[in-house]
C-alpha cells in the first residue's frame, strides 16, 4: 500500500498523472487498511463496486476512485462493464501493479473458463487479475441459459479454475453467492485442491449472515460484502438508530454502515459514480463505531431485514435460508 510520508515516492519511468496521483493520496488521510488473504495476499479493505453503474459512466467513476486513493476495483463480466473498468484504469495513469482488480466468470461461461478470463483480461486490457471469482454456483446451459448442465456444476468450475493460478493470468481464486452448504460441497470434492480465497456475497446491517461469515471465518476464507450500503434507496438511510450514530460521530450513515462492515472484518464494495460520494466513501480513516455502536447496529436486521439479491431469476436455488446464507 501507499507509504505513509510526505515525500513523493521514487518510481521509475513513473508518469506525470501517476506522480500527482502519488502526492494526493499520501496527503489525503484515506482508508489504507487492509485484510490478508489465506494466499498471503492482501485485499484492500474498500473497494469500489461497479455493479448497476450505468454505461458511460464506469470509466469517470474508477478514474476518479483511483485518483482520490482506492486500490481496489471490482467489476465483473455480467456487469458488462470491463471494457470500461480498464479504460478508467488507464486514464487514472495509477500503475496497474497499485491497483486490486476483481472480476468474475459469468454463469454460462462455466464449462469454458480457460476462455473467459482471456476475454475478460482483453475486455480489461491487462494481463492478469488479482482476483477471479465464480460469480454464482450455478452452472448454466451456454445454448440454453434457463437451465443447468446435467453433466457439470459448480465443483467442475472450480476444478478448472485452480488451472489457472499456474498461468500467471489470476493472482487469486475466489466464490461468490456462496452458502454454507454449497461451500461445504465445494470443500469436501475430491477435486478441490485450493481453498477460495474470498466469498463475495452480500452484507449489509439488514443482511448481516453471521453464520455464514463465522463458517468462512472457520475455513480461513475471507468475505467481501457486495451492497455494503443496502444498494440504491436504501431503507437504512431511513433509520433513527444509525442516523444518530452517524450524527455523534459527525458522518454520513453511509460512511457508518462502510465503517461497521471493515469492523466486523470484511471488505466492502460501495458502488457510486458520483465523485464527491466516491471520496466520501473512502473516508474512514481516523475515527471508528465503538463496540456499543457495534452491537447496536448489529440489531438492526431484527427489524429491517431485507436481502438486495435473491436467487428467482436463476433455474437452480442458490440461497437455503437459516444457517446457510444468513
Amino acid at each position: 500500500m501507499l507509504p505513509v510520508s510526505r515525500a513523493i515516492p521514487k518510481i521509475p519511468n513513473i508518469t506525470n498523472s501517476a506522480r500527482n496521483f502519488f502526492s494526493k493520496s499520501i496527503i489525503m488521510a484515506t482508508t489504507s487498511k487492509t485484510y490478508k488473504l489465506n494466499t498471503g495476499a492482501e485485499i484492500p479493505a474498500v473497494g469500489l463496486g461497479t455493479w448497476q453503474s450505468k454505461p458511460g459512466q464506469v470509466e469517470k467513476a474508477v478514474e476518479a476512485a483511483l485518483r482520490a486513493g482506492y486500490t481496489h476495483i471490482d467489476t465483473a463480466y455480467a456487469y458488462g462493464n470491463e471494457k470500461e473498468v480498464g479504460q478508467g484504469i488507464k486514464a487514472s495513469g495509477v500503475p496497474r501493479e497499485k491497483i486490486w482488480l476483481t472480476t468474475k466468470l459469468d454463469n454460462d461461461w462455466h464449462k469454458h473458463v480457460a476462455e473467459a478470463i482471456d476475454t475478460s483480461l482483453k475486455n480489461l486490457d491487462t494481463p492478469y487479475v488479482d482476483l477471479y471469482l465464480m460469480h454464482w454456483p450455478a452452472s448454466l446451459d451456454k445454448q440454453n441459459p434457463k437451465q443447468v448442465y446435467n453433466d457439470w456444476d459448480f465443483v467442475d468450475t472450480w476444478r478448472e479454475m485452480q488451472k489457472l493460478v499456474d498461468t500467471g493470468k489470476v493472482k487469486n481464486i475466489g466464490v461468490s453467492n456462496f452458502g454454507v452448504k454449497n461451500l461445504e460441497k465445494l470443500l469436501s470434492a475430491e477435486s478441490t485442491k485450493i481453498v477460495p480465497a474470498v466469498n463475495q456475497i452480500e452484507l449489509h446491517p439488514g443482511n448481516p449472515s453471521p453464520n455464514l461469515v463465522k463458517f468462512c471465518e472457520s475455513k480461513g476464507i475471507h468475505c467481501t460484502g457486495y451492497s455494503p450500503l443496502g444498494s440504491s434507496d436504501s431503507p437504512l438511510y431511513k433509520l433513527d438508530s444509525l442516523a444518530k450514530v452517524a450524527e455523534s460521530k459527525g458522518k454520513t450513515v453511509q460512511q457508518v454502515l462502510l465503517q461497521w462492515g471493515v469492523q466486523k472484518g470484511w471488505s466492502v464494495l460501495p458502488k457510486s459514480v458520483t465523485e464527491e460520494r466516491i471520496k466520501a466513501n473512502f473516508d474512514l480513516d481516523g475515527w471508528s463505531l465503538t463496540d456499543e455502536e457495534i452491537a447496536q447496529i448489529d440489531e438492526v436486521h431484527k427489524e429491517n431485514s431485507f436481502k438486495v439479491c435473491g436467487d428467482s431469476w436463476l433455474p437452480v436455488k442458490i440461497f437455503f435460508g437459516a444457517g446457510d446464507s444468513d
